[in-house]
């Protein structure tokens, strides 16, 4: 139901189909988030960054860690905004950070969409994402048979 029929996911849920995992996509890795469940979050950030301007300034540099087209200016007013607020999770180049799983913003996958709005929004008022464990419903031998499985989506074309 969360990742759809076709393991394509929706917003919020994540695409098992495109081999960018937040908290990585080795098979122990993707039967640990099957059996234990995870606990994403990205706080709120728009009073930090000193407002929508601050807010904006930082989707722009996000936006430019893609190759997306932006605003120069707002973007080099929000690289400074970034290495102080953002680096401590998304590292300093935007590669993410799967420990925590902290999303890599420079290869223009967005769990929540990709659109400058929604961007902003994101970083304004933060999200928050649970997968809950279904260790006690699956079992571990269901668990290990679903994360190959999951594993094998990501990797048809290897």
């Amino acid at each position: 139901v969360c990742h759809g029929s076709d393991a394509r996911g929706a917003s919020g849920f994540p695409n098992l189909r495109d081999n960018d995992w937040l908290y990585g996509g080795a098979p122990e890795q993707i039967e640990a988030s099957i059996m234990n469940g995870r606990n994403g979050v990205m706080p709120a950030w728009e009073g930090p960054l000193g407002g929508a301007e601050g807010v904006n300034q930082a989707a722009n540099y996000v936006l430019s860690l893609a190759g997306r087209d932006v605003d120069a200016s707002l973007a080099a007013a929000g690289k400074t905004k970034f290495d102080m607020f953002c680096v401590g999770c998304h590292m300093p180049e935007g590669t993410g950070n799967q420990d925590l799983g902290a999303p890599n913003l420079t290869n223009n996958i967005w769990l929540y969409g990709g659109s400058p709005r929604t961007i902003k929004e994101t970083i304004a008022k933060g999200r928050s994402g649970r997968m809950p464990a279904h260790s006690e419903f699956l079992g571990k031998a269901k668990s290990h048979v679903l994360a190959a499985y999951d594993y094998s989506l990501s990797h048809e074309s290897d």
